[in-house]
């Protein structure tokens, strides 16, 4: 459990810009700045983050949130969980006791997961620097390799022995971790959704045994940090008679191999700051190219390129450089990701290495001046590397250039951006020779044999057979005129408002929310609905606090209906919009942000304008009420009621009279 001053002292130091910079590229946009959402496939700029309100969000999705907001969802932690993130990267000391095996497994399926892969990369680590085999047999690969030690603790890798008197299960159970978790219990309808990391495999007996027993081992880290799964490789002796060299954990609910990227926790700023990422094959080809000083560098993991980890990219930087194996299947894997990556709207350059290399036994012939020169003189456009090798070797075939223009065609059709479009296919003319008019309709023509229908479908498409819907808000709940309150809560609640005398005839302050406390209680009237009420009393409750912000606090909210709600009315300026406009006005975007400023200058004039609207809507249903009654027949028998209803018509009709001129003609009644 984390106290609340702990929780505090998080919240003031995480700050929205640094905390979503670890994940997506920002620029200035006005006084905010904006980038690729991460939450759903974005092609144009939607994310907003606002330095000013500590908040970010996602005008296409909906997504976003307080800087533990974000982590929660972006890293799907929990919210202390996402509060220990932040401790950890502002170096704020959280001091809790050890968690037993029941509190554990309390912190989810998920959370469970990770402990454990955390674990068992630490113990991976121990086997491959502290015992004999590990040391003999799985470090020795790693050296004769070229690989130094920096290198190796940088990726933190390690080995799991094939020893019948040591294994990862046996070690695993006797800490403490379930069997449930050691082994993947497979979701055979949707394999994403099983529960459990597979680093131990049950035998027919029931005893486990290591899945990676006798490999080398690479952790698989998210992009903040934590270990996902594993990559295993059977080490050069072993090899013989296996088909697959290299073994990954299988698919679960933390770890989808088409979803992460080797090294992008390693290189996540190396990309930002060279605003390039290079793409190569394998777990060694990244060590081997951080040896030689190039940080900016991730792996696919052995798979095909997929949209999933093209997005993770396209989140930092727009500039990417596939570096292919010198071998005829590294030009083929060549035609695969291209066009993907062009679909995602990203700067494409590519690099074949010499015939027979990829980028660890290239790294092994060259230091690291020689290495990087090649990077910077090799790398060509998709066209120029279309133009030298897509055709194999096949230029003297009489239809060889009707095959390459419909080939670069393709390729350029697909990319999004119009503009970027034509500058390719000016490109395309001139390294092609070929008229710009014939290289233009031929892009066309593949644009309109591949234009999707039109759909009234409202999901966005991530990948062809899969959608994910847009999230959207639903309605508020309560009365109208409850929201603006609330909103005005959120917004500014721990602001003094005006000042009062107390008992002792002192002046002291009163905030926005105790001032509408106050309010509301002199005419024993309350919020109507529950959630709106535990704002305004946990705001209350807070008003005190030192520093206490209450937008900050609430869209920083353990509740995740809170979080939502306060991110909501945080960014919606609809209804306080109407209280500033004029009877022959409109309010603008552009508005708001003056609008935000009024109010804040204005609050002894709005909040009881807004209470009073309130107060208003309730008389108003309570008077209604009072008529309904009045024109039941039974109601005119009884003559003694008849007249206590008339009574209080009178008396709520005057109050209606001057709530509605406390109200003022700004106020609008719904």
């Amino acid at each position: 459990m984390i106290d609340r001053i702990t929780v505090d002292k998080i919240l003031d130091a995480a700050n929205i810009v640094d905390v979503v910079s670890d994940f997506v590229t920002l620029k200035r946009a006005g006084s905010n700045l904006k980038g690729l959402c991460p939450f759903h496939d974005d092609r144009t700029p939607s994310f907003m983050v606002s330095p000013a309100r500590n908040y970010c969000k996602c005008f296409a999705c909906g997504e976003g949130g307080s800087p533990v907001g974000f982590i929660m969802k972006h890293e799907q932690l929990s919210y202390p969980d996402a509060l220990r993130y932040l401790a950890k990267k502002y170096g704020i000391k959280i001091e809790e006791k050890e968690l037993t095996q029941e509190e554990i497994q309390s912190r989810g399926d998920r959370e469970s997961m990770f402990i454990l892969n955390e674990w068992a990369r630490d113990w991976f680590k121990k086997q491959l620097w502290e015992t004999q085999d590990g040391k003999a047999i799985g470090l020795a690969y790693f050296r004769n390799r070229g690989f130094r030690d920096d290198i190796l603790e940088k990726f933190q890798v390690g080995y799991c022995p094939n020893s019948k008197k040591i294994s990862l299960s046996d070690e695993a159970l006797k800490a403490g971790y379930q069997e449930r978790y050691l082994v993947n219990n497979q979701n055979e309808m949707e394999p994403r959704l099983s529960v459990g990391t597979g680093l131990s495999l049950k035998r027919e007996d029931g005893s486990l045994r290591d899945r990676f027993f006798g490999r080398v081992m690479w952790p698989i880290f998210t992009a903040s940090g934590r270990v996902a799964g594993f990559g295993g490789r059977v080490l050069d002796a072993a090899t013989k008679g296996v088909a697959i060299k290299y073994q990954n954990s299988p698919e679960s609910i933390i770890y989808s191999k088409r979803k992460e990227l080797f090294g992008l926790f390693q290189a996540r700023q190396a990309i930002r700051k060279a605003d390039l990422c290079y793409l190569v094959e394998g777990y060694t080809d990244v060590m081997a190219m951080h040896q030689q000083g190039i940080e900016n560098v991730v792996s696919s993991s052995g798979t095909a390129l997929t949209a999933e980890q093209i997005h993770l990219i396209h989140r930092i930087t727009n500039n990417i450089t596939v570096i292919f194996d010198g071998d005829s299947a590294g030009i083929k894997a060549s035609e695969r990701g291209i066009d993907m990556l062009l679909s995602q709207g990203m700067n494409v350059k590519l690099l074949l290495l010499p015939d027979g290399e990829d980028p660890d036994s290239f790294a092994q012939k060259h230091n690291a001046t020689e290495y990087q020169q090649y990077l910077q003189e090799n790398q060509v456009d998709f066209i120029t590397f279309k133009a030298s090798h897509a055709l194999d070797g096949k230029k003297d075939e009489p239809d060889a250039e009707e095959r390459l223009i419909h080939n670069v065609a393709e390729s350029i059709a697909i990319i999004p951006d119009e503009i970027k479009r034509t500058i390719y296919i000016r490109h395309a003319a001139k390294q092609l020779n070929m008229p710009e008019r014939l290289i233009t309709a031929a892009v066309n023509a593949q644009r309109r044999k591949e234009q999707p229908q039109a759909s009234n479908n409202p999901l966005q498409v991530i990948e062809k057979g899969q959608a994910t819907p847009i999230k959207t808000f639903t309605p508020m709940t309560g009365t109208v005129s409850e929201v603006p309150i609330v909103q005005m809560i959120i917004r500014h609640g721990e602001k003094v408002m005006c000042y009062i005398d107390d008992e002792n005839g002192n002046e002291v302050p009163l905030t926005v929310a105790q001032y509408i406390s106050l309010s509301l209680k002199d005419d024993d009237i309350q919020l109507q609905t529950p959630i709106y009420r535990q704002i305004l009393e946990e705001a209350v409750e807070r008003s005190h606090t030192p520093n206490f912000r209450a937008e900050q606090y609430f869209i920083s909210h353990p509740d995740e209906q809170i979080r939502d709600l306060s991110l909501k009315l945080g960014t919606d300026s609809v209804e306080l919009s109407k209280l500033f406009e004029t009877p022959n006005t409109t309010t603008l975007p552009a508005q708001e942000e003056t609008m935000e400023a009024a109010s804040e200058e204005r609050l002894e004039e709005v909040v009881p304008s807004l209470i009073a609207s309130y107060k208003l809507s309730i008389v108003q249903k309570s008077l209604q009420d009072i008529i309904e009654q009045m024109k039941r027949p039974e109601a005119k028998e009884d003559k003694d009621n008849y007249r206590q209803l008339l009574k209080e018509f009178n008396e709520k009709s005057k109050l209606v009279k001057e709530l509605a001129k406390m109200c003022g003609a700004r106020v609008v009644l719904k």
